[in-house]
């Protein structure tokens, strides 16, 4: 034998009332449909500002490695540059004697070069520097929009439990609005990931 009992509370009594109940309420259903569009959406908007903030730091930390990079071999340069002025001191000091002169010539003329090609290679990474840092930063806005979307769309749900508690009518076209809203800021994200 059960020793549970089953125990009715007016909520049970609503639910079976509601289920024999033939007459749906409109504004019900509406509001219910709309608040399982919505919350889709706003995970969908979400996501996406989650993906967007994501990489605008994989952006940010890329233009950190490429900045080290551009220092180092800046440092690397003024080092061939010091080697490169010991060598032209060894061959202002070494001018009598032809052999070590044409030594020091050599290296002088090996420095110059090495430089020429640090210098390049720290300039490309100067360059790389700024193209991260613009990615980074149009990334940063586009997570900017679809958490403004999102924010619209959270409001949007909670207008809709208003609604629902006070069954006013403007309160559900207010939901509308604010919804609306939260797509359009949305939807410019979605233009601007897009075109780009």
């Amino acid at each position: 034998m059960s020793t549970e009992y089953e125990v009715h509370g007016p909520h049970d009594h609503e639910v079976e009332h509601s289920i024999h109940q033939r007459k749906r309420d409109r504004l019900t259903g509406a509001i219910a449909v709309t608040t399982a569009i919505l919350a889709t959406v706003g995970a969908i908007f979400a996501y996406q500002g989650g993906a967007a903030e994501s990489q605008a730091l994989y952006y940010k930390n890329e233009e950190a490695i490429a900045k080290t990079e551009a220092a180092n071999q800046w440092s690397y340069y003024q080092a061939k540059g010091e080697k490169q002025n010991l060598a032209e001191l060894g061959a202002v000091l070494a001018a009598s004697d032809p052999q070590k002169s044409a030594h020091f010539a050599e290296e002088i003329h090996k420095y110059q070069q090495q430089k020429e090609q640090i210098r390049a290679k720290a300039q490309e990474l100067e360059q790389q520097v700024a193209l991260n840092a613009e990615r980074s930063e149009g990334e940063l806005h586009l997570h900017h929009r679809w958490a403004q979307g999102t924010m619209l769309i959270q409001v949007s749900i909670s207008l809709a439990a208003i609604c629902l508690l006070t069954r006013r009518r403007w309160m559900q076209y207010a939901t509308y609005g604010v919804a609306a809203s939260g797509g359009l800021v949305g939807l410019s994200a979605l233009l601007h990931f897009h075109l780009g």
